[in-house]
């Protein structure tokens, strides 16, 4: 193999990119790094899509990293992702083996992968003052005047708005060293799927997980003490199932408005990675719809590429 040092693959959400990972892992004899910034969470299974049979190809399981390592309701943030990554990236190579990073927080992925250590954020109490009139959408835009990479993608509740131009404001005026975190050789692979079948998938499996009891997997959340703020901060179905839950949204409109908020997001996601290929980034691209032979043998070619 060329010298990467790392597989990168991306997609938005329904893309069907776990899968392809672990078989691609399965295929290499190597291990998954997960880039998921709510399946790190343990108990939260069926919101957050953590979907564990799909690590085990051939009846073989695939080890896979970061994924249960944080219990709900902790504000688990990138710089702990970026300390957490390094650990199990050293021990995947440390056994010879090529690590496999598959996600769709594109600020995770992008922090790993540019290669420059980010600095803990302290809070910013009167910066927050100064937010905490303010709507998401207004928000949203101040958080696109920052030339600094943060992942609007995540960012669909007043709270983690705040947080992350609280992070931009730090960083506007703080130097970031960037010799502390390693340059990675990394083949980026993206999972690109059709937008109307991406929609399809979406509302499908959005039907399936909740039968598959979704709803009382918050209920027991709640029971087991974590405050439903702390729920609605972590987004998407946590958000709109708690609402649900404690009352505020009828079961019509909490999956009306569920449904409308992941195609949003899978549509943020995608503008994410086109950014970062503005940014420099090199990411192959490969159709969703193709068989897994074919997806495996595209990523081999590239690895033997010089």
């Amino acid at each position: 193999m060329p010298d990467y040092d790392l597989i990168a693959i991306l997609g938005p959400t329904a893309s069907g990119k776990t899968p392809f990972a672990a078989a691609l892992a399965a295929e290499l004899n190597t291990e998954i790094i997960s880039a998921d910034s709510r399946q790190i969470y343990r108990s939260m299974d069926i919101g957050t899509g953590k979907d564990l049979a799909d690590y085990i190809v051939n009846g073989k399981q695939v080890p896979y990293h970061l994924i249960d390592i944080a219990d709900p309701g902790y504000k688990y943030n990138v710089f702990e992702y970026q300390r957490d990554f390094l650990n199990a990236y050293e021990s995947i190579k440390q056994k010879g083996s090529l690590p496999v990073v598959c996600g769709g927080t594109g600020m995770y992925l992008e922090s790993v992968l540019k290669g420059y250590k980010l600095l803990p954020v302290p809070e910013n109490s009167e910066l927050r003052n100064r937010l905490a009139n303010k709507s998401l959408d207004e928000l949203t835009e101040v958080l696109t005047t920052y030339k600094s990479l943060h992942n609007t993608t995540d960012v669909d509740t007043v709270k983690r708005a705040i947080r992350a131009i609280e992070i931009e404001e730090y960083y506007a005026h703080t130097p970031v060293d960037e010799r502390s975190f390693p340059q990675l050789n990394s083949l980026i692979i993206g999972v690109d799927i059709d937008r109307e079948l991406r929609r399809e998938k979406i509302t499908r499996r959005l039907r399936q997980r909740l039968d598959e009891g979704m709803v009382d997997e918050v209920r027991r959340l709640i029971a087991q003490g974590i405050h439903p703020d702390d729920l609605i901060y972590y987004g998407l179905e946590y958000k709109y199932l708690t609402l649900y839950v404690i009352g505020q949204l009828t079961y019509d409109e909490m999956f009306s408005q569920l449904e409308i908020a992941i195609h949003q997001f899978a549509k943020r996601q995608m503008t994410w990675f086109r950014g970062m290929e503005r940014r420099g980034f090199t990411i192959h691209w490969m159709d969703a719809r193709w068989p897994m032979e074919e997806k495996i043998a595209f990523v081999k070619s590239k690895l033997k590429e010089i």
